[in-house]
């Protein structure tokens, strides 16, 4: 816990939760409106950085501008790779050549959207330490405990803690992943189902250099992307793979030893990086679409995975979850400086009509793409390799994509931005 003492009426903000995103929102909330919220994240993980170890992410430029509006971007920085160029290819595993039918690169100046990278490659545990440091500076209170049920209660909600405890608060966000104990209890709809595919995760080294070049390769299990990492390493140089397979053949492919799964890696990787070494993993994660009915109930906020699921394969969960954290401290900030109930119907109608279109466009968009591209049907296959390279030959359709990978069309909120709360 800290050791700030909230002045007297000043309000409550409980987040039930300690993902990046949860991170995120608390940490912008507190510092803009300092000991006039107090600010508490309930996870029994307490926000500890080790468990996001081996994880990568996508951080597109909308979450870096986010992150430098909340002062975290310089350190952030140190543990990033800018990712230079995006290649895109479409074979089966056992083809020798692997076409390329689509690039998006900085040096192709008309395919640019802004002169910055459209995205970053961020090993999520030094950005977990970076996050729940800086909270911590500014007085956010950690409580090592889940949250069993919540209970509004009029002007406030109540949560029960797993410990027998109870904590009050103008606002409970429940931040509690795709399985959201409170968003069930609060009886909020979930349109979803599993994929019969799962993601394998791991680091991997190599002996050449990655340039900065991000890979994906579809073949007809799933993508199977190489994404640029920091040098280190045994080898010199590594990359992130995010691998889909089918769920069936997953064990399979698993269940040898070390050297088996690097095989297995290899045949999909290419021989393009050189020698290659599992430096952490592989780890597998069940693959699932989700979208709640409504991103609200009596008090309470939805916030990432408990909101929303989509598959990986354009790697984008957790750039949702951010814009989630910087549309809620908006509508939250919006309220408070007004001198309105940051929890009230109002503040929260306003949450879920910044967000509930924005994911509903990303899950439909990412699930017609794994559709489209997971399979091996011929005339599919020609009919999106031909839809691929007439975008590769129209700069105008490449910048639109680059535009919206990069978060900088449409209606942001103003942290994605780049713009103070």
């Amino acid at each position: 816990m800290t050791d700030e003492t909230p002045r007297p009426g000043s309000r409550n903000l409980l987040i039930a939760g300690g993902g990046l995103p949860s991170l995120a929102l608390a940490l912008a909330l507190k510092q803009a409106h300092g000991p006039a919220l107090a600010v508490t994240v309930i996870d029994p993980g307490a926000a500890d950085p080790a468990r996001h170890r081996g994880r990568a992410y996508a951080l597109a430029a909308g979450g870096r501008r986010m992150l430098t509006q909340l002062g975290l971007w310089t350190r952030v920085a140190r543990a990033a790779e800018p990712i230079a160029e995006m290649v895109i290819s479409d074979s089966r595993l056992a083809d020798p050549v692997r076409p390329v039918f689509l690039t998006f690169g900085r040096e192709d100046e008309d395919a640019r959207a802004a002169d910055e990278p459209f995205a970053h490659m961020v090993e999520a545990e030094p950005l977990a330490e970076a996050l729940a440091e800086a909270c911590r500076a500014v007085g956010v209170a950690f409580v090592t405990a889940g949250v069993e049920r919540a209970v509004p209660e009029g002007t406030a909600i109540r949560a029960r803690l797993t410990t027998g405890e109870s904590l009050r608060g103008d606002l409970l966000v429940a931040a509690d992943g795709a399985r959201s104990r409170l968003r069930e209890a609060a009886r909020i709809g979930w349109v979803g189902w599993s994929y019969p595919q799962v993601g394998i995760v791991a680091t991997i080294g190599h002996a050449r250099p990655h340039e900065g070049r991000a890979v994906e390769h579809f073949l007809p299990a799933g993508p199977f992307a190489i994404l640029p990492l920091r040098d280190g390493g045994n080898l010199g140089h590594r990359s992130s793979i995010v691998w889909t397979e089918r769920a069936d053949e997953a064990d399979a492919l698993l269940s040898g030893d070390a050297d088996e799964v690097l095989a297995e890696i290899e045949r999909r990787f290419t021989l393009d990086l050189g020698v290659l070494a599992l430096e952490h993993g592989p780890s597998r994660h069940p693959l699932a679409f989700g979208l709640a009915r409504a991103f609200r109930a009596e008090r309470l906020a939805l916030l990432g995975d408990a909101a929303h699921v989509i598959h990986p394969i354009a790697g984008q969960g957790l750039n949702l979850g951010l814009a989630d954290a910087a549309a809620l401290a908006e509508a939250v900030t919006g309220a408070l400086r007004l001198g309105l109930d940051p929890g009230g119907p109002d503040v929260l109608r306003a949450y879920e009509r910044a967000r509930r279109f924005d994911s509903f466009a990303m899950a439909a968009a990412t699930d017609g793409l794994n559709r489209l591209f997971s399979n091996d049907a011929l005339p599919l296959r020609l009919a999106r390799d031909l839809g691929l390279g007439i975008v590769d030959r129209l700069p105008g359709l490449k910048r639109f994509f680059i535009g919206e990978a990069a978060a900088a069309r449409g209606s942001r909120p103003r942290l994605m931005r780049g713009e103070a709360l």
